[in-house]
């Protein structure tokens, strides 16, 4: 069997991949930490109101859900039943296919999510929007969207 050839990265890819997975995981945990002290969401629940404020009805299937937020089957199951333990969302069978079933979001999760929305863009302002020029954005916009689109495509 042949070897195949590792591609290591650069110098300076290596540094902008730690540099972008640092910015990652610190702009997260600081976004998780002042969500959860501020509006008692985890990032977590942000995530899914979030898709279901956008969703028409504010329902959407479990398996559609799953995906949009890259959870996997049991992690989707078990936090779907917390936050229906709190009253954000309930779970509705679907009536043409016994096997489905949709998340819908309550009046409890939509106060919810429109009491944290505010606090939450004011975040991101503070901790991300007010430190790039508006090229850097359009530019991060636009790596981002050809990243997401790649690994879209390359969905298994």
């Amino acid at each position: 069997m042949e070897e195949e050839t590792v591609r290591w990265l650069t110098a300076e890819e290596q540094h902008a991949w730690r540099s972008f997975v640092r910015l990652h995981e610190k702009l997260g945990g600081r976004l998780s930490r002042l969500l959860q002290t501020q509006s008692k969401l985890s990032a977590a629940d942000f995530a899914v109101l979030v898709q279901l404020t956008d969703a028409p009805e504010g329902r959407q299937r479990y398996q559609d859900l799953a995906r949009e937020l890259e959870w996997e089957k049991s992690r989707m199951s078990h936090h779907i039943a917390r936050m229906a333990g709190r009253g954000l969302v309930v779970r509705e069978e679907c009536l043409e296919d016994a096997r489905g079933a949709f998340v819908v979001i309550t009046e409890a999760g939509r106060a919810a999510i429109e009491a944290a929305a505010p606090l939450h863009v004011e975040a991101v302002r503070e901790l991300f929007l007010d430190h790039v020029t508006p090229a850097e954005l359009r530019t991060l916009g636009e790596i981002s969207g050809r990243v997401v689109a790649k690994l879209d495509e390359d969905q298994s």
